[in-house]
């Protein structure tokens, strides 16, 4: 693997890498020059971003984002640990080389060096976020499952483990339509654009909530935190959706 470089982003350089971090969105669109200015605004909180870089195709195949618990964009309490918010390999073709394990042990040197009890990660089966398989195999333990996320860690010292904070007290708190999100992630903030522009349409009041920093993330109503839409203090989608299948949700729930 010694054609492959691991690339740290920082504000001297992140402009020349949008399109590693835009997530397979168009760089130029809107919600990745959003994504950006989140980005930039969280590197003062311990915000990491690495890119896997393939010198013999010249181009970008890996990504990962993690941040120090305190600051997690996650309903988690996670004192002391650090938290990987995202990870992908791309194309398919990369998968299963031991490319997300590169990742991943970056995140795991960092957490060494910096002296913190280990790292977590959420992760679902769903095809928006990572699933345990890769954790599992460098040494996580799945230690708390929420359908459909469980809470995994890779512990160095003893100490209090992560846990899931109390989102479902918090959800109880929203009635009508909400859409609670964050801009951690580029395509949640293209589907709130969208998803108002069926609520227009159905003539249905939507509040648009965004997190706007990382306590109000630990405290949302949902483990995922990014994207959360409620109706009368139930989630109906804990992930961006398209607008196709918010129009079926108003269609069951209110008509």
């Amino acid at each position: 693997m010694s054609e492959l470089k691991i690339i740290n982003v920082d504000m001297q350089n992140i402009s020349k890498y949008q399109k590693g971090i835009s997530c397979f969105l168009n760089p130029n669109h809107e919600s990745v020059k959003t994504k950006i200015k989140w980005i930039k605004k969280r590197f003062n909180e311990g915000l990491k971003i690495k890119l896997l870089f393939s010198e013999k195709e010249k181009k970008i195949i890996g990504f990962i984002e993690y941040i120090k618990g305190e600051n997690a964009w996650r309903a988690v309490d996670a004192k002391k640990y650090l938290i990987i918010h995202c990870i992908w390999v791309s194309p398919n073709k990369k998968k299963n080389k031991g490319y997300g394990s590169l990742l991943v042990n970056e995140v795991l040197k960092d957490a060494k060096k910096e002296g913190k009890n280990g790292v977590c990660v959420i992760t679902s089966e769903g095809s928006f976020m990572a699933g345990k398989d890769l954790f599992l195999k460098n040494g996580f333990k799945s230690i708390s499952y929420s359908k459909p996320f469980d809470l995994m860690v890779k512990t160095f010292e003893k100490g209090n483990l992560p846990k899931f904070n109390d989102w479902e007290k918090q959800i109880n708190k929203y009635k009508g339509w909400n859409l609670v999100y964050s801009n951690q992630c580029p395509w949640v903030a293209r589907s709130i654009k969208e998803l108002g522009e069926i609520a227009d349409k159905n003539k249905i009041k939507l509040n648009i909530i965004e997190l706007k920093n990382s306590q109000q993330a630990q405290n949302a109503p949902s483990i995922y935190a990014t994207f959360n839409l409620i109706y009368n203090g139930k989630i109906f989608a804990d992930y961006y959706i398209s607008q196709r299948r918010f129009q079926n949700i108003i269609n069951k729930e209110v008509k």
